[in-house]
């Protein structure tokens, strides 16, 4: 089954949902970074949420971007999601050994850590984006994104992700959703939303019954009627490439390029990304630093 990320709203127009399987996209992230399962878990699910939000936008080549500051032993978490959902990321310190809060639970929180801050940037294509932050809630992701549209945004927010790791330690399956109530909703819309999260309960439960995207939302919005907007395949997607990692060498500038050639000779980058590795010999950087001088 691919990845994908389902979008709907109910009937009375009160509740806006979406909820992604995102199971393909998070191995692909464990696989690129070789991630334990306490990195795997964290960084799918901040890939999850982001790929939900970037897939909310409607302005063409837009993107979100999330970092996790918590304090924690992971360090920095980032994603980076297109206007599709399409998504990358990274954590700053993968190699962090994993503890358990329950059987078979992962203790995401205490690797992710409770005492930092998230932020969401919002590139719009505006002069400046969008950039919101606020204090951790938890460090569980799920709920620190809901606390963010609930102080940033003003706006009513349920969510929740989940991972499920084997014990070979790839990903079983991982996916979540999003739901948010409109304008104009009442009491009773929340007590419905309310009953829904509370029947359903942790996404993984949900996961490891095998539910999809759209199951996911339909039990958890039982109570109403929906009315299913679209599904939008999504995938671990980055994009880098030679010429964007030239151009970065270029930007540094003439004085910063003729260091490295005098003292290094040659240079090469990893993208944090995807580790994929860009070599330039002594003989490309000199002519990045002719073409900077042309610029």
């Amino acid at each position: 089954m691919s990845d994908s990320i389902v979008r709907a709203i109910t009937a009375d127009g009160m509740v806006k949902a979406s909820a992604i399987m995102g199971t393909g996209l998070v191995e692909r992230a464990r696989q690129i970074h070789s991630l334990p399962p306490a990195a795997c878990a964290a960084l799918g699910r901040t890939l999850m949420g982001a790929s939900m939000m970037g897939n909310a936008l409607k302005e063409e080549k837009s993107s979100v971007t999330l970092l996790i500051k918590g304090g924690g032993p992971l360090g920095t978490i980032t994603a980076v999601s297109d206007c599709q959902g399409n998504v990358r990321g990274y954590v700053q310190n993968p190699a962090v050994e994993f503890t358990e809060k329950a059987p078979g639970k992962l203790d995401v929180g205490a690797a992710v850590g409770s005492s930092g801050t998230l932020t969401v940037m919002k590139d719009l294509g505006l002069k400046e984006p969008y950039i919101g932050t606020i204090g951790l809630f938890s460090g569980e992701i799920a709920e620190d994104l809901a606390m963010y549209f609930v102080e940033s945004e003003q706006i009513p927010t349920a969510c929740a992700l989940g991972v499920l790791i084997g014990t070979d330690q790839s990903v079983l399956s991982a996916g979540g959703y999003l739901i948010q109530l409109l304008p104009g909703a009442g009491e009773e819309t929340i007590a419905k939303v309310e009953r829904g999260v509370a029947k359903v309960g942790p996404v993984s439960r949900a996961l490891e019954g095998g539910m999809d995207a759209r199951a996911l939302l339909s039990a958890v919005l039982a109570e109403f009627e929906l009315e299913f907007l679209e599904e939008q395949p999504v995938e671990y997607r980055c994009y880098c490439s030679r010429e964007r990692v030239s151009a970065a060498l270029i930007s540094m500038g003439r004085a910063e390029l003729e260091d490295m050639i005098r003292e290094q000779g040659e240079a090469e980058l990893t993208c944090q990304f995807c580790d994929r590795v860009y070599r330039f010999t002594r003989e490309q950087l000199e002519q990045l630093l002719t073409e900077s001088e042309e610029n």
